[in-house]
């Protein structure tokens, strides 16, 4: 399944952005799958943000704990992650990916198989 990411942009320090990941096409599969954000900023590796799985279990890397929040439409397929207290470290291209259920949410790249282009968020000091 193909994934399209949006909502990224120019914040100030301290401001909020919601990034919002559709996938292209929406079926019974689309709603078991366990669902990531990864970001990657120029000349550093993709690293990873939050995940969720179907039944709603959240992991979140310790960098953006308490300021970030994934969350699931499960009537309509899209994945969120709710960007707070945004600092310049935090640019990046955001990247959704979508990998088979389990019952833990995944946080390595490797165990997904579907990835969206990404979206650019910019954070100004």
């Amino acid at each position: 399944v193909q994934l399209q990411a949006s909502g990224g942009g120019l914040v100030q320090a301290g401001g909020s952005l919601r990034l919002s990941c559709v996938p292209s096409r929406r079926t019974s599969s689309t709603y078991k799958m366990n669902w990531g954000w990864f970001r990657q900023a120029p000349g550093k590796e993709r690293e990873f943000v939050a995940a969720i799985t179907r039944s709603g279990t959240t992991r979140y890397a310790d960098s953006v704990k308490a300021r970030f929040s994934i969350s699931k439409d499960n009537a309509n397929g899209f994945v969120f992650l709710q960007m707070n207290s945004l600092k310049p470290d935090d640019t990046a291209r955001y990247y959704c990916a979508a990998g088979p259920f389990s019952s833990s949410p995944y946080s390595t790249a490797r165990e997904y198989n579907s990835w969206g282009q990404g979206t650019q968020v910019t954070v100004s000091s």
